[in-house]
């Protein structure tokens, strides 16, 4: 559709003085054109043109990305991204309309945390992703390192020999190297023994039921076992085109397309009171083509415009509004 074209070209230029605008518009949009958000909002009794603020405007919970096409406008997928689930909680599918959009968009954010991808050897150790075709996360780190222009960068699947070789091999050109991990992966990579020396580790992703669970702090304070300049966090999702970083720390920077909201536990519709835990609730601008505002599952605080995940709610598809969904 040409009105999600013209969101786009609007969300390139976004800062913090027209974002509110931008969503509000888009919030208005969007209740018109996606059947699945326009029907929730229905049966929430939300009446679109009633709201006048963005701290108004109502959250699709995920859980609709696993039982509908969250699409707005009329369109054929160019892509379809599955999350990595289980038979008994099933997949997410996020219908995309523009890859080329999520791409750039992507690339634009991570350039400007942590540099230029053009002279960095990029690596990724990816197993669970990586032997799917759909996941967001592989396509996104595979045209980071297409982007590179280093022969070293690339996707390292359980050839910790090999690995290890790279790393020397990148330490040895002086260049900046990254290595994007799910974490059980990186754990495995700790206890082989390989060295991180002058290395960016970046954690995403989870146990995937490889590992216990373990809080972040713990991870970090295991990962720097293996000596590396920095551990940074990605937080993304299947369903959201924006990522987050964390640097050095636990608490994460929303893309400026983002911006998250946290509301109580027991009350989908409360905005938690400062600095308490409670649902992470994500504005995605990136998302015009879908839903722009999701309520997650994660639990997590607010600091300023940062946040910190805390982990996941309990019984989460008991919690909020399940129609719909029956």
């Amino acid at each position: 559709m040409e009105e999600i074209q013209k969101f786009r070209q609007r969300i390139l230029q976004i800062n913090e003085n027209n974002f509110d605008p931008i969503a509000l518009e888009l919030f208005k949009f969007q209740a018109v054109y996606n059947p699945v958000y326009r029907d929730y909002l229905s049966f929430i009794n939300v009446k679109p043109e009633k709201i006048r603020d963005v701290s108004e405007i109502p959250f699709l919970p995920i859980r609709f990305f696993k039982s509908h096409q969250v699409k707005t406008g009329v369109w054929t997928a160019e892509k379809i991204f599955h999350s990595s689930g289980t038979t008994v909680t099933g997949h997410a599918a996020h219908h995309l309309d523009d890859l080329n959009f999520y791409t750039a968009h992507a690339r634009k954010f991570f350039e400007k945390i942590f540099g230029s991808l053009k002279n960095l050897n990029f690596l990724a150790v990816l197993p669970s992703y990586q032997e799917r075709d759909d996941s967001s996360l592989v396509y996104m780190a595979d045209n980071f390192i297409r982007n590179t222009d280093c022969d070293l960068s690339g996707f390292y699947l359980n050839d910790y020999e090999k690995l290890s070789i790279v790393l020397e091999l990148c330490r040895k050109q002086h260049k900046p190297t990254f290595l994007l991990g799910v974490t059980f992966a990186l754990l495995d990579l700790i206890q082989q023994g390989i060295d991180f020396s002058g290395v960016v580790v970046m954690e995403t992703g989870g146990m995937k039921g490889r590992r216990k669970e373990i809080i972040r702090s713990e991870l970090h304070e295991i990962l720097f076992r293996g000596n590396p300049r920095t551990i940074c966090s990605e937080y993304g999702m299947t369903e959201l085109l924006s990522q987050a970083y964390a640097v050095g720390n636990e608490w994460f920077t929303p893309d400026p397309a983002m911006k998250v909201v946290i509301k109580e536990i027991n009350d989908p519709f409360q905005v938690a009171r400062p600095g308490a835990a409670g649902i992470l609730n994500v504005i995605d601008l990136a998302n015009v083509h879908s839903c722009a505002f999701i309520e997650t599952q994660d639990l997590a605080r607010m600091q300023d415009t940062q946040f910190e995940v805390l982990g996941r709610v309990d019984n989460s598809d008991l919690r909020g509004c399940n129609l719909l969904i029956a």
